[in-house]
């Protein structure tokens, strides 16, 4: 038994009532962040403010592919460590606008191109993942053991990133398409997480991942979409 008057025990523990309400939680604070980056992308769009910062950052694109990645690890890093309900709903709340922010100047290139390819993109990634959570709800195996290889995959991807902008080669179509195999990954250990391994008070950390990968499962189908075109 353990001791530690802070330990909460994990999901997997809690009787099924207590473990569904949870995991519950975590998917309908996973779809109000989606809703509500879909707005501030609408937003973004509608004010010009999209229009006015692709220039800038598109100049600087693989420095922008670095910021995504950084700011996911960063902002589920401090969620899984604040103890206040109130932070960590501040962090995911950041977490979001910044999504949206990095993402402002790739949708208007996407949209500009052809406005279909969002719908597209938005569509492939949305059917993947709930495909996935399915796969991992229904069968209820443990992925914790990805852990390590998705770790060493994202700093292989940032290595790769950082050294197309210093040695000037394109990532070309392969990466995209190894990152949103990389990001499928990702969305089945987080949801393998959620059913195993998160206390009951961190649904809103939980849900901050599941939420940051299928960001970068998005990410890298719309860079795909916008490839093929």
């Amino acid at each position: 038994m353990n001791q530690n008057v802070n330990y909460m025990a994990p999901v997997s523990a809690l009787s099924t009532e207590d473990r569904s309400t949870f995991i519950w939680k975590c998917y309908a604070h996973v779809v109000g962040a989606i809703l509500t980056f879909a707005a501030v992308s609408i937003y973004l769009f509608t004010s010009g403010i999209s229009e006015a910062i692709a220039a800038p950052m598109l100049s600087n694109w693989f420095l922008v592919l670095g910021a995504f990645i950084i700011s996911g690890m960063a902002a589920t890093h401090v969620a899984h460590r604040i103890q206040s309900k109130g932070m960590q709903y501040a962090a995911f709340g950041a977490f979001v606008f910044i999504q949206a922010l990095i993402f402002a100047p790739m949708l208007y290139v996407a949209y500009r191109m052809e406005p279909s390819i969002i719908d597209s993109a938005a569509g492939v990634t949305i059917f993947g993942s709930v495909g996935l959570v399915a796969v991992a709800m229904i069968t209820r195996r443990d992925f914790s053991f990805l852990r390590g290889l998705l770790f060493w995959i994202g700093i292989l991807a940032l290595v790769a990133i950082a050294g197309s902008l210093l040695f000037g080669f394109n990532l070309g179509t392969w990466f995209s398409v190894a990152m949103i195999g990389f990001a499928g990954a990702a969305v089945l250990y987080d949801t393998s997480n959620i059913m195993h391994h998160y206390p009951q008070d961190k649904y809103v950390a939980a849900s901050m991942q599941l939420f940051a990968s299928i960001a970068t499962m998005f990410w890298y189908i719309l860079r795909l979409f916008m490839a093929r075109d």
